[in-house]
This record gives C-alpha cells, structure tokens and sequence, in this order.
C-alpha cells in the first residue's frame, strides 16, 4: 500500500499543478494579450449594424461566412467541407450539382462560374470569395436591385482586400459586408 501512496501522490500533485499550469495560467495570459492587442479579433470580429429605427444589432462575425441565398445578394462559397480527392468522381459529381445550381439559379449568365463558387474552402467556412467570384455575380445583383452595375462594382471593391504585402495570398471580397452594404446597412 506503501508503494502505491508513493506512486500516486506525485503523479496527481504533477496532475493538479499541469492542470493549473496550462489550463488556467496559460490560457489567462495568451487571453488577456489577445484581448489587449486584438480586441476586434478575439472577440470574434463581430459585425455591428444600425437598423433603420436606430437600434444595434449584430448581424455575424467577418471572419465567418454566413449564407445568402436571394438573388440581390453576393453568394460566397458553399459551406461545408469534404475530404474528398479533387480528381474523384463524387467530387466531380458535387461540382456538377453546384454548377447545375448556378445555372438555374442565374440563368441569363453565360460566363464560366469561378471555380471557388463550386468548390469548398478549407474550413468550410471561409467568408471570401474572388474578385472574379464577386463580378460573375454583379449584373444579377444590378437587375435585381435596380441599380447600376457600376454602382455594385464601388460597393464591391470598397471591401476587397488586398494581398498581404503585396505578394502573400490572393485578393478577396468579404460577402457579408458587401451583403450590409448594399442593403445601406453598413459602411465600415
């Protein structure tokens, strides 16, 4: 009996103090740094808008994609991920049915469909989609609404973002503030 007090007793101090150590000490502190320098972004990145009657609401986080689906809106990508092979025949199979989608859901646009409109992102999630994503998707927009294409194409290019240093990743449009802003809900 001896032995075993001598052998658990150490083993649950190392478990309470490890327990301690990076389940409470270290969590507080990379918590309160991010909070102290990236307050917007650890606390989710949430988007804040002013409704008509004066009241806030918040409407989703930047950093996640939300789903839109009516024609005045910009659509993002599908939501959701698979760990299918790109060359594999269910893969190709889902393309086609989100190929079919597009055409049926815009059906007087004749240009190739960017491919990040018929393809997942890593995450499942990703709340971009391509400068040409956003075009494809601009005279729908415009005839939906009623308003110029010009004028979806300045909403548009207000909220895409450059690559990081001019070389690090490629450009993208944030769908949701595009979606806040043609509805004269945003203007971040």
């Amino acid at each position: 009996m001896t032995n075993i007090s001598k052998t658990f007793r150490p083993a649950l101090f190392i478990f309470i103090a490890m327990t301690i150590l990076c389940g409470v000490v270290y969590t507080s502190v990379v918590t309160g740094i991010a909070q102290l320098l990236f307050p917007n972004q650890s606390n989710g990145s949430i988007v804040t808008v002013t409704l008509n009657d004066g009241t806030k609401k918040d409407v989703g986080s930047e950093l996640i994609a939300q789903k839109f689906t009516e024609p005045k809106y910009l659509i993002g990508r599908s939501i959701g991920t698979t760990n299918l092979s790109p060359v594999s025949a269910e893969q190709e199979k889902l393309v086609q049915e989100r190929i079919d989608w597009w055409h049926k859901f815009d059906p007087d646009n004749k240009s190739d469909i960017p491919m990040d409109l018929v393809t997942a992102s890593g995450s499942g999630v990703d709340p971009y989609i391509s400068p040409a994503a956003a075009e494809y998707q601009v005279s729908r927009i415009a005839k939906t609404r009623g308003i110029s294409e010009d004028s979806v194409r300045k909403i548009i290019n207000q909220y895409t973002t450059e690559r990081f240093l001019e070389f690090i990743g490629e450009p993208g449009v944030n769908v949701l503030k595009v979606n806040l802003a043609l509805d004269g809900l945003y203007k971040g």
